[in-house]
């Protein structure tokens, strides 16, 4: 069978493919990866994505081999309506859905689009349905019921969203969900941590509660409010969840979504589920999504961070010397650069550099020096450094160096 940890791309702990780690996990056998950039992801305060800025990202998103994209939601503007519609109508590969409330009237606005699919959303716990609607409960329930059975009447496929799932009283949660499969209609059921407040471990437990009550696919949407949305998403596939929502880069309401850069190459690299994406456009996508969206990405962010694949540590760099020599660079990468369309390694001179930082920047830049020199070049970088607190770009390394009596080879 070979090593499912090590391939050409990446190189992962064996530990996550041993029997012991395995045997509990219940991972479905295809994935499909529900996109949310457009909606959900544009709803983080201050994102403006306008008709173009849609169609750019979703068509990138169907590059990359996204199963499914919610294209926004019609009912906010006549543009963003507009939008819906063409990226329906741009013969792209991926499903398109778009987002419902539970309302006919947000349904007729579906059709009018010519989507393949809506996420109809309801509150579903007590206290968001009575003091943030200020509706008597039996409300959520009629509208629920009504609503979904009017999309699937009209040829949708119906994702029911129930808004706040992981804070709702189960029993009250379960008489939503049966009452819609069994009087309205639901194809899947889509478990919601609205306000991102479980631990995977939770998610697990939730996961199977849910599964005996009822038997449809089940849709992971989790918010990043404790930075474990990617983990909860995991966790979620763990127990069998087959449909999982993204956005790229994270972005989304208050802290975000689960990031989709994150959480499906981890679901190829630790747990072996193939999700058939394009994982070498993931870096471009990002991009696009940062310049249309405003947000700029922190540079340690996994996988699409610009600083994901640059190195100061002298230590570190003389690892990469060597596994750069030998042609292993998973050796330090826990996968390579060009798997996830970033540039290559780039190793940086700073404070923290070493005798092989520097050794590796003079054969670089073509340049050369003798042992004492290296030394000297190596006080004053680090000097220099500390003085600006920041890296030194290659202009004033070599300053630097001919300082120090420079020579071309």
């Amino acid at each position: 069978m070979g090593k499912p940890w090590l391939s050409d791309k990446w190189w992962v702990s064996q530990y996550n493919f041993v029997d012991e780690v395995r045997a509990d996990l219940r991972l479905p056998e295809k994935v499909t990866v529900h996109d949310i950039t457009l909606r959900d992801g544009e709803q983080q305060a201050g994102i403006v994505f306008r008709k173009d800025d849609k169609i750019k990202i979703a068509k990138m998103l169907d590059e990359v081999g996204v199963h499914r994209i919610e294209a926004g939601m019609p009912g906010i503007s006549a543009e963003d309506k507009e939008a819906v519609k063409a990226i329906a109508h741009s013969g792209l590969n991926a499903k398109v859905f778009c987002f419902c409330r539970c309302m006919k009237v947000d349904v007729d606005l579906a059709l009018e689009c010519d989507v393949d699919g809506v996420e109809m959303e309801i509150p579903s716990s007590e206290h968001i349905i009575r003091d943030g609607y200020g509706w008597p409960l039996e409300k959520a329930v009629d509208l629920s019921v009504q609503a979904t059975k009017y999309a699937a009447d009209h040829g949708l496929h119906v994702a029911f969203f129930t808004i706040d799932s992981t804070r709702a009283d189960f029993d009250w949660w379960s008489t939503i969900i049966t009452k819609v499969a069994t009087e309205g209609h639901m194809d899947s059921m889509v478990l919601v941590d609205t306000f991102g407040v479980c631990a995977p471990e939770a998610i697990r437990y939730f996961v199977r509660k849910a599964r005996q009550k009822i038997s449809k696919p089940f849709e992971a949407h989790f918010h990043n409010d404790f930075g474990l949305a990617t983990a909860n998403t995991l966790a979620a596939a763990c127990e069998g969840v087959e449909i999982l929502h993204t956005t790229v880069n994270g972005i989304g309401e208050r802290q975000g979504n689960t990031a989709l850069e994150e959480v499906t190459l981890a679901l190829e690299a630790l747990y072996g589920v193939k999700v058939g994406l394009d994982y070498k456009k993931l870096y471009e996508l990002s991009k696009l999504v940062e310049k249309l969206s405003g947000v700029k990405m922190p540079p340690q962010k996994p996988v699409v961070g610009d600083g994901a694949f640059r190195v100061e540590s002298g230590i570190i760099a003389g690892w990469w010397s060597r596994a750069k020599e030998l042609g292993k660079p998973l050796i330090m990468y826990p996968y390579t650069s060009d798997s996830v369309g970033q540039k290559g390694v780039q190793i940086v001179i700073g404070k923290k550099s070493g005798r092989d930082s520097i050794i590796y920047k003079l054969k670089e830049l073509g340049l050369h020096a003798s042992e004492d020199q290296i030394d000297a070049i190596l006080k004053e970088v680090k000097a220099e450094s500390f003085e600006r607190k920041s890296e030194l770009n290659d202009n004033v390394f070599m300053e630097i160096v001919k300082k120090h009596g420079k020579q071309k080879k």
